[in-house]
């Protein structure tokens, strides 16, 4: 059993607190998920790296929020093994067009590929809409712990959470 989570920020469109990030994953894995084994990886990267990962990849045309890859273990049915990229330059862009903050947004595709890692997917109109009705409630049950906000920055002499 492992608990192994890497958060890496490799742009500079916006400052962001990658250790603030790193521990709203860990929650979300552990408190709200009951993970006890996993081994992650968290990319936030540009729009061009994107694109490439996508078309290279997925075989998909231009950029998208976040992609997955699981590498979870058949022999460790219960751990959880991926990378998941974020990209930053699309939680702008749909923060925008949802009305919501672009931190917001960026926690959405984190919790998204976390719950792809732990089993959903969005391949049906069904399993979307379960999908998205999960996404919805952990969100809220991490916003009333975290002030996403806090990911812009660092606080200073201040604790990030609520």
């Amino acid at each position: 059993m492992s608990r192994v989570l890497v958060v890496r920020y490799r742009q500079r469109a916006r400052p962001l607190n990658t250790k603030f990030l790193r521990e709203i994953v860990r929650v979300l894995l552990v408190e709200e998920l009951s993970q006890d084994d996993f081994e992650i990886g968290v990319a936030i990267i540009g729009e061009e790296a994107m694109i490439r990962m996508n078309e290279g990849y997925v075989r998909h045309k231009g950029s998208t929020d976040v992609i997955t890859f699981d590498y979870t273990d058949t022999s460790r049915p219960k751990g959880l093994s991926g990378e998941i990229f974020v990209c930053l330059d699309e939680a702008l862009a749909q923060a925008q067009r949802f009305r919501v903050s672009w931190q917001n947004e960026l926690v959405r595709y984190v919790v998204h590929g976390i719950l792809h890692l732990s089993g959903y997917d969005d391949k049906t109109a069904a399993a979307r809409k379960n999908m998205k009705r999960e996404e919805n409630r952990l969100i809220r049950r991490l916003a009333v712990r975290f002030k996403f906000e806090h990911l812009k920055t660092a606080p200073r002499g201040r604790s990030a959470a609520k």
